[in-house]
């Protein structure tokens, strides 16, 4: 009997745990040979509060910072109750173009240098075609959790994106792309990513928080930008402009030697203040 009911806690817990970490697919042509997908973790149902956070890893574009950007960070949210959706989006595996050089890095007083805060280091059409299909992804993958947010018991006013580095950029793209409600997230946070684009902030918009450290060359000025563009249009915004630590930020220890490392910990309480937690 014992032998049984362990049995049964183990199938059960086996379930459960496939359940909070499903894989799902996203549309994608069939010539190509890069295959978007989520990957969705689901807190426990008591302690579930409907809210959803779409989460897009840096990486430059070119790789996807999965460990700490989703797995993580799934950890931390479903903890609090709220389900984390990692997004793989497509990536540019093409080389530079020959001879094409970056433009020099700025710091956050030369704002002047990112018009509608595109503070995109290289433009070029391969690079800025990979970026739109990433955006692509990121608003199926809204649409697919809103298609499924009644068997995943989330709320579909409670959905939006937490993007990473690059992550940022395309979280970004995607907001100010969504043209139908279905793809239109409640809410958009970036850390360390500013767009990559130029910036034409929808309407509505919906709440922005930024976060970011001050000295980070090109990033720290092109989401200063950022956050102006949408004060321009009586947007909500939040900026948090650290003065140290190192960034992309990624979960940290609790020491008290240095403000970014509560990071996450403002992303909660932007939330809670927002409605959406």
């Amino acid at each position: 009997m014992i032998r049984k009911t362990c049995s049964f806690i183990l199938f059960l817990l086996c379930s459960l745990t496939s359940w909070a970490q499903q894989t799902y697919d996203l549309p994608a042509s069939k010539s190509d040979p890069y295959k978007p997908s989520i990957q969705v973790f689901l807190p426990a149902a008591d302690k579930a509060n409907g809210c959803a956070v779409i989460l897009c890893p840096g990486g430059g574009m070119r790789a996807l910072s999965w460990d700490s950007d989703v797995e993580q960070m799934a950890t931390f949210l479903n903890e609090r109750g709220i389900a984390a959706i990692g997004l793989k989006y497509h990536l540019n595996n093409l080389p530079f173009p020959q001879g094409m050089k970056m433009e020099p890095m700025v710091d956050v007083t030369h704002l002047e240098r990112f018009p509608q805060a595109d503070a995109n280091p290289l433009h070029y059409p391969a690079g800025d075609s990979i970026l739109q299909l990433a955006a692509d992804d990121a608003k199926a993958a809204i649409r697919l959790v809103r298609k499924n947010a009644q068997a995943w018991h989330l709320d579909t006013q409670k959905i939006g994106y937490l993007g990473f580095s690059a992550g940022g950029g395309v979280a970004i793209a995607a907001t100010i792309q969504a043209s139908e409600p279905a793809e239109r997230p409640n809410f958009l946070c970036t850390n360390f990513g500013p767009s990559l684009m130029p910036v034409q902030v929808p309407n509505p918009a919906p709440p922005l928080l930024i976060m970011t450290r001050a000295d980070h060359q090109n990033v720290a000025a092109g989401l200063v930008n950022l956050f102006l563009e949408w004060k321009k249009v009586g947007g909500n915004a939040e900026l948090h402009l650290y003065g140290d630590g190192t960034g992309p930020y990624t979960l940290m220890p609790q020491t008290g030697r240095t403000t970014t490392e509560a990071w996450s910990q403002h992303f909660i309480l932007w939330l809670q203040a927002k409605g959406f937690y």
